[in-house]
């Protein structure tokens, strides 16, 4: 038997449906703007374990999109604490109960002192809607800043402030307003200005400017903490505490997006906002996809000041799920398996060293435009030309698919242009996962070379 699969009677013992009938089903019944990974061939996965997933005849495949399962697909850790909270008691948030002041203590000593207030919701679409709502009852103004690519979620009120979505459809709202992605590789201020953090925070500044001359005033300035749609973006230093200093200047809050980068990821800190320095605190931070290891949970924290006005304006908001004891429990139980097992330590190492690999892969071959990254959020950039950066969307959509068709490993690109491939793995992942994706991403790019393809 291959070393990539393993025995397959348990798991097919267990399988009601074959692969066939469970995708005409899927195509009678779900949504079709609801796509899979792989569309044209999906791959149905049946079980998974730390940072591989097993589909229905055994095969292994080695997961580098899901930052979701943050520690691991079905730690037993996780899986124990949901079981045991599941058997005792789960019932509406409104029930006092031990576990979500725990949990919310628990965040509270990873954040700087201020942001010392939470809302538990479900999913990270739901925090960014309340950290919307915060900062327009806050601030008593409407508008929002919002970078260029941005994606903050799927309810109508973040598809509003969402550039990657509302290009798509209806179009930019009045009092939307889009500033440039800070993206020092093809933006407008590149890694050679001798400020990009300061030059990208005037274009903030700037467009403020323009705000207040249509007689409008700033609710909030809403960004990723490293912009991931955008294309694996690491926002220059400086950057943040400068549009902070002009957004608030301008009656507005900061809030920080951390819903795919927080909980660890970036590895130095805990938070992806920490790498802009510690001058620098948000007045509204998001989270969601890691909290709960694919369990839905999700967080807004914020400051006293902010949630106070949003208390006085007399309207009571109450979540039914969000916060409930089972999911504190496993959000618990994530923070403690990210203890146990250095998984910041294992981001700084593992994601160092795949960074490092994919930057000598480039120096072979000329189609990596760009290599960049931190942690286990790293990204690298295929380009017909390096002068004219021009994007390579159909060779990097060749090789996401060569990859899991030749190799069994899942990745995904992402960026304007869908020309970045993107690591974003379990926090596991090893330094041998590293050198195992580059190795076949030699291969492929080597291969693809000599056929002139």
């Amino acid at each position: 038997m291959s070393s990539t699969q393993i025995n397959p009677e348990e798991d097919m013992a267990k399988e009601k449906l074959k692969k066939e009938e469970t995708l005409e089903m899927r195509r009678r019944l779900i949504g079709q703007s609801c796509r899979l990974f792989y569309s044209n061939d999906p791959v149905k996965i049946v079980r998974a374990r730390g940072q591989y997933l097993f589909d229905e005849n055994g095969m292994r495949y080695l997961d580098c999109i899901s930052n979701v399962h943050h520690v691991g697909h079905c730690h037993p850790s996780i899986t124990k604490a949901a079981a045991a909270q599941m058997d005792q008691l789960n019932t509406n948030t409104r029930f006092l109960h031990d576990n979500i002041v725990l949990y919310a203590d628990r965040l509270a000593a990873t954040l700087p002192e201020k942001l010392c207030v939470f809302y538990f919701v479900n999913s990270g679409s739901e925090a960014n809607d309340l950290a919307l709502r915060l900062a327009q009852q806050y601030t008593q103004h409407e508008d929002v800043i919002v970078l260029d690519h941005a994606y903050h979620g799927h309810l109508m009120s973040l598809i509003d402030i969402s550039p990657y979505k509302f290009r798509k459809l209806a179009g930019q709202k009045e009092w939307v307003h889009v500033a440039p992605l800070p993206d020092t590789y093809r933006g407008m201020y590149t890694e050679n200005h001798p400020n990009p953090g300061q030059a990208y925070a005037d274009t903030v500044k700037d467009l403020i400017e323009d705000v207040h001359k249509k007689g409008r005033k700033i609710s909030a300035f809403f960004a990723e903490s490293l912009p991931s749609v955008g294309g694996q973006i690491l926002l220059p230093q400086g950057y943040s505490s400068k549009v902070a200093e002009y957004v608030h200047s301008a009656g507005g809050v900061f809030v920080a997006d951390e819903v795919q980068t927080g909980f660890g990821r970036v590895g130095s800190h805990f938070w992806a906002f920490q790498l802009q320095g510690d001058d620098f605190c948000p007045d509204i931070v998001t989270m969601g996809k890691p909290m709960g290891n694919g369990h839905p949970l999700a967080c807004v924290a914020t400051t006293a000041e902010i949630a106070g006005a949003f208390t006085a304006n007399g309207v009571e908001y109450f979540n039914t799920f969000g916060g409930n004891p089972v999911s504190c429990a496993i959000g618990l139980a994530v923070l403690d398996v990210m203890e146990q097992e250095d998984l910041r330590g294992n981001a700084i190492r593992v994601g160092a060293h795949l960074k490092d690999l994919l930057t000598e892969l480039k120096t072979r071959h000329h189609i990596i435009g760009d290599v960049r990254g931190v942690g286990l959020f790293v990204g690298f950039e295929l380009v017909k030309d390096r002068e004219q950066k021009t994007p390579a969307t159909e060779t990097a959509a060749w090789l996401v698919k060569r990859l899991k068709i030749e190799d069994q490993i899942c990745v995904s690109t992402d960026g304007p242009w869908e020309n970045v491939v993107k690591f974003k793995p379990p926090m596991c992942f090893s330094m041998e996962d590293a050198e195992l994706v580059v190795r076949c991403i030699d291969r492929i790019l080597k291969d693809m070379d000599a056929k002139d393809l």
